[in-house]
């Protein structure tokens, strides 16, 4: 087969059909814990996020929040992926190990939001959110001065054990914030004459190019827990998100309602889930307070 433009043409098109098939059917687990957010630009603000929004009986004038935007932001990052098609390959006629590898490639790029959304979770053991705590921390700043109750607060349970999280996915926003600049796409350097990499390898080359980030909505909505994957523990877990207030102590109404352990902890979680009885008899009260989410990403 001659290396003319309109079979690298034609080439391109069944690349990246086999491509887009596999990126159709990455699983998408990722949208059960983050909020995708469209970016423009080399990065997003999230000051606002420092108010959680709650409305408030009207005496007086309007009490104006400002949406600050300079305490928190999400710089978008580049990631890549690439592969090589062997000009002997292609002149020979031998391109149908191909299609299977580009399918395999859309799909490897489809992941790539799962990756990035569940590594945030452990990440968040260690990385800062929008006050400037750990997303998970002993003490998150609370309350105002106005109202005089300026106090701490943990979402976060010490131990030395597999980390599990409990969560609150059913707000308006998702504990995890996905900042999407640009999505997977397929990109060539196919050029049989001029390209460096054909002259000198007889190679074409194949990316795929993404651009976005991860990062941290309001830590209320998320508990990180590496203490045993206990009934206390878990109760305790529940009671400390659901007590969460506003700085001017209005309940903020979360109910943790998704469990997500990695496989190290999914016996228990299972236990703790899913058992209608304790190993005594007794009823088993935690049955059914949450959904179990098993992630590799965890262990």
């Amino acid at each position: 087969m001659e290396l003319t433009g309109a079979v690298l043409s034609a080439l391109g098109v069944g690349f990246s059909a086999a491509f887009q098939a596999g990126l159709g059917e990455a699983p998408e687990e990722w949208k059960k814990i983050a909020t995708e957010v469209q970016s423009a630009t080399s990065e997003n603000e999230y000051g606002w996020l420092k108010d959680w929004p709650a409305m408030r009986e009207w005496v007086g004038d309007r009490l104006i929040k400002e949406l600050s935007g300079d305490s928190y932001k999400i710089k978008n990052k580049d990631y890549e992926a690439t592969v090589s098609v062997k000009k002997n390959d292609i002149e020979d006629d031998k391109l149908g190990m191909y299609g299977p590898r580009f399918k395999a490639q859309g799909r490897a790029a489809g992941q790539w939001q799962n990756n990035l959304a569940w590594s945030a979770l452990p990440l968040g053991l260690s990385e800062k959110c929008y006050d400037g705590q750990n997303f998970f921390d002993t003490d998150h700043p609370v309350g105002s001065k106005e109202k005089d109750n300026r106090r701490t607060v943990s979402n976060y349970q010490a131990g030395a054990k597999a980390p599990w999280f409990l969560l609150d996915v059913k707000q308006a926003i998702m504990p995890i914030i996905f900042q999407m600049r640009q999505k997977p796409e397929l990109v060539a350097q196919t050029d049989a004459n001029t390209s460096e990499r054909a002259f000198m390898k007889k190679e074409l080359l194949y990316g795929v190019d993404a651009r976005g980030n991860v990062g941290f909505s309001f830590w209320q909505l998320a508990f990180a827990s590496k203490a045993e994957l206990s009934a206390d523990n878990y109760e305790a877990a529940r009671r400390s998100m659901s007590s969460n207030k506003t700085d001017e102590d209005v309940p903020l109404g979360i109910m943790p309602n998704l469990l997500v352990v990695g496989p190290s902890n999914e016996a228990k979680a299972r236990a703790l889930l899913k058992k209608e009885k304790l190993a005594g008899g007794e009823d088993n009260i935690w049955q059914g307070t949450a959904e179990l989410l098993i992630s590799p990403w965890l262990d």
